[in-house]
């Protein structure tokens, strides 16, 4: 692959290292530096072809490539490896490897097979994707390190990890390192943003640039030194500039068709801030689905923490709402309570004293108004006219809000004949209760009768 421009975190930059070794996280605070000269930012260091690793210099093998060319398309087209119609045949399988990206397409006894990569321009397995590109000055100093362990681990341990890497840069005391971010990747990758300052001896300080930390990191011991750190990936995250992106969009990457990417330019959403990636088999589909999936999760993740966020704030502008309307009418009856106060102090003040030129010209005043409120032309009367006009509103709604409802026949039919069982009922038990009233008063009339005669007997 010509280029692998937005790599996991979506930034440009170079893999500084491969493989991570296979021991436990432990291994923070624990490595041991064998440079033997310190480290220093003040050399001047051409990074442009070590930051941007290679991605925009062309070879220049021209013989070579056009060699690689003939013989791949006499491996598809016109092998002469067994002399009969079984090279028609051999052809047709050279072609299906080429299509897949993968094998090694024989043609010729003298001549060494092609190799067949997904970076063929045969290979049918290709798309081109969108990555958003790094806005981020080479003075920001920020590189990104990728390792091989859970976001749980490194923050459990960014302490070590800021030690161990401080040791990684020669333990000078002038250098601090400080972490910009760390954010989760797919296969339990986390990808740990960085960026050092440096301190000089007058008490100014000022961040290392970024090329010039990524190309310490290069340096061969302290690869090694990474590596036993668990990092598998290093680049820096600074923005391209206008030419590098011009040379860039210029010239398809190998493998890539001409007119696929040219359609690629034109399609892009935001050429201001997204950049045509190509994507090469299926692996490469897999990571950024992977990348997106995890991405998706963040966004969802942040955005339940604002819904959260909206309900509490919500919760707490109903309880301030209700606060301040509780306030308001204890101002309210605070004020009335003053007012009271004040009246009878200024009563009580002016007591014994006869009444004063400006007190007789507000009682005036006073009266002028009462006069005007109570006189039936003025104001009282279109308050009372404007009082009638409410009822009258009123009963007209209250009229219309009764005639909106009514009683289907049926329904008022079955109504009446319950009202009326129920009434033959309620008679039937009156009649009753009015018998046993009566017999009631037939028992007490003999019983007084029989005490009347025994009472005479017995006298």
């Amino acid at each position: 692959m010509a280029f692998n421009f937005g790599a996991t975190s979506g930034t440009s930059g170079t893999a500084a290292a491969t493989a991570a070794p296979a021991g436990g996280f432990g291994g923070f605070g624990t490595t041991s530096t064998t440079a033997g000269s310190a480290f220093s930012f003040s050399a001047p260091t051409n990074t442009g072809a070590t930051a941007l690793g290679g991605l925009f210099s062309q070879p220049t093998q021209a013989p070579a490539q056009s060699n690689q060319l003939i013989n791949t398309a006499s491996a598809l087209s016109a092998p002469t490896l067994l002399g009969d119609e079984r090279d028609a045949i051999l052809a047709k399988w050279n072609q299906l490897q080429a299509f897949w990206g993968t094998g090694k397409g024989y043609f010729n006894n003298n001549i060494p097979p092609v190799e067949f990569t997904q970076e063929n321009p045969f290979c049918r397995f290709k798309a081109v994707g969108y990555s958003c590109m790094p806005n981020n000055k080479d003075e920001d100093g920020l590189v990104v390190l990728v390792f091989n362990k859970k976001e749980t681990d490194i923050r459990s341990q960014q302490q070590q990890l800021v030690e161990s890497l401080h040791k990684v840069l020669g333990g000078n005391q002038a250098l601090t390192v400080n972490v910009e971010g760390i954010k989760t990747l797919p296969d339990d990758q986390t990808e740990v943003v960085i960026y050092v300052v440096e301190r000089s001896p007058n008490g100014t300080s000022r961040r290392v640039p970024a090329t010039t930390l990524y190309a310490h990191f290069e340096q061969t011991n302290i690869k090694t030194q990474l590596q036993q750190l668990g990092v598998t990936l290093s680049m820096t995250r600074t923005e391209l500039s206008p030419a590098q992106i011009k040379q860039l969009l210029q010239n398809p990457p190998a493998g890539v068709d001409p007119i696929i990417w040219e359609q690629a330019k034109v399609d892009n959403p935001d050429s201001e801030k997204l950049i045509p990636v190509p994507m090469v088999g299926f692996k490469e589909l897999l990571r950024r689905l992977k990348v997106q999936d995890q991405m998706t999760k963040q966004h969802q993740t942040r955005l339940d923490i604002i819904s959260e966020d909206i309900s509490e704030l919500q919760k707490n502008q109903t309880t301030t709402m209700a606060k301040i309307a509780q306030y308001k009418r204890k101002l309210m009856d605070l004020s009335h309570r003053t007012l009271q106060v004040l009246i009878k102090q200024e009563i009580q003040r002016k007591s014994g004293y006869a009444i004063q030129a400006d007190e007789e010209q507000l009682r005036v005043q006073l009266d002028t108004i009462q006069c005007e409120l109570n006189a039936p032309t003025q104001f009282k009367g279109r308050l009372n006219e404007l009082m009638s006009q409410i009822r009258m509103q009123n009963h007209f709604g209250a009229v219309k809000s009764e005639e909106r409802y009514y009683i289907d026949a049926d329904l008022l039919r079955e109504i009446k004949q319950h009202l009326k069982q129920q009434q033959e009922g309620l008679s039937h038990l009156i009649s009753i209760i009015k018998d046993d009233l009566e017999d009631i008063k037939l028992v007490e009339h003999g019983l007084n009768e029989t005490i009347h005669i025994r009472g005479g007997v017995f006298s």
